[in-house]
């Protein structure tokens, strides 16, 4: 294809796959689009361990690397130990999130024992700058920023090793920030998406930025947001995106890391059933609704702490929860829950990663040919 993003990542077809799952990033990549690996908890060894296993099996197809590196949090500076982090958590919402797990018979008295995860997978600035220098010794072709502007040490290193430099946006103003930083590639996210979101819709977001950002004539727009097919994708393109980022569509994938419990209730979902809360990461992210998230919603529910102490909460709970669910466990399924998008309807059945690379491109040229048909010959 002809967009600026095959052009600037050197891909076939503009559909980029954010993922946790090494697996996923090599099949998308080599099915023609581009693979983009979440590095959101990784340690620095294990990242140079999935990064080396990616560089083995992507037969030199290009491939990126997303991290969560904060404009504002606490403990940004990372100067308090994971212990003393861990000590700002109030016990009033252990408590309580203690007591949302107990009412549906789940044993709580280890969910917070060794659980000390100080800023856990949202990167302070040392620890950023360690895990991008192990990034950057990779030939990853794209590194993306997840909330916020990128720091200045990732947009000098990826200028230094001609590698492209993304980040997520959910409003015009960031996205004019975004561009005046520097950043290369926007990825334009309406509340749809899954995981952390902004409240404008991707229909109304996409064309907004696109126009905004003409002036800056070296960024290019990836639309986010409830992508899960290609006739989003053309309709996102048809708006002035370059391309589509998508996220959600890839955790029911055979390949993914996804637990099979979350799977199945993903697969089960329906559009409807998703809701926007700060009670996972103390910002506002989309995941699948389940009785935990309805009770953080409730009257008697403490305020969400901010980033990244909240997660210090839901982590070691829902952790739990999840391989409780695994073994059976009747409550634990009821609890489950899981970053997702509105697009989670559309997500009916459990395909390879490649497959559903084919499917995006067979359906964006149907929707292609249905918008010429509109035009007289």
């Amino acid at each position: 294809m002809k967009s600026p993003i095959c052009e600037k990542l050197g891909i076939e077809f503009p559909l980029i796959a954010f993922t946790h799952c090494r697996d996923v990033v090599v099949e998308v990549s080599k099915a023609g689009g581009m693979g983009v690996l979440g590095a959101a908890g990784f340690g620095p060894d294990q990242l140079e361990i999935e990064l080396a296993w990616i560089d083995e099996h992507i037969d030199g197809k290009p491939y990126g690397l997303d991290l969560i590196v904060p404009t504002s949090m606490a403990n940004k500076d990372e100067s308090q130990s994971p212990e003393e982090v861990s000590a700002m958590v109030p016990d009033e919402h252990k408590n309580f999130a203690a007591g949302v797990l107990a009412r549906h018979n789940v044993d709580t008295a280890d969910v917070y024992e060794g659980a000390s995860r100080g800023n856990g997978g949202f990167l302070g600035e040392k620890r950023a700058e360690g895990i991008m220098d192990i990034a950057f010794a990779h030939p990853i072709s794209l590194i993306v920023n997840a909330l916020g502007v990128p720091p200045a040490y990732m947009l000098q290193m990826a200028k230094e090793k001609g590698v492209l430099c993304g980040a997520l946006v959910g409003a015009k103003h960031h996205a004019i920030k975004q561009a005046e930083a520097g950043v290369e590639i926007l990825i334009v996210s309406g509340t749809e998406a899954g995981g952390h979101c902004g409240e404008v819709s991707t229909m109304v977001l996409v064309p907004e930025v696109s126009q905004a950002v003409e002036a800056y004539p070296h960024v290019s727009v990836l639309a986010a947001g409830g992508i899960v097919t290609g006739r989003q994708m053309a309709a996102a393109m048809a708006m002035g995106a370059h391309g589509a980022w998508t996220g959600s569509v890839w955790l029911t994938t055979q390949e993914a890391e996804t637990s099979p419990i979350i799977k199945e209730k993903l697969l089960a979902a329906g559009s409807s059933q998703t809701i926007r809360t700060k009670s996972r990461t103390g910002k506002y992210s989309r995941q699948v609704r389940s009785p935990w998230t309805d009770a953080w919603e409730g009257v008697e529910a403490p305020e969400p702490l901010p980033m990244p102490l909240q997660s210090l909460v839901s982590e070691p709970a829902l952790g739990k929860v999840v391989k409780l669910a695994e073994s059976g466990h009747k409550g634990a399924k009821q609890l489950v829950t899981y970053w997702v998008g509105q697009g989670v309807g559309m997500m009916n059945q459990s395909l390879s990663a490649k497959q559903v690379v084919y499917d995006f491109m067979e359906d964006f040229l149907a929707a292609n040919e249905r918008l010429g048909g509109f035009i007289d010959d």
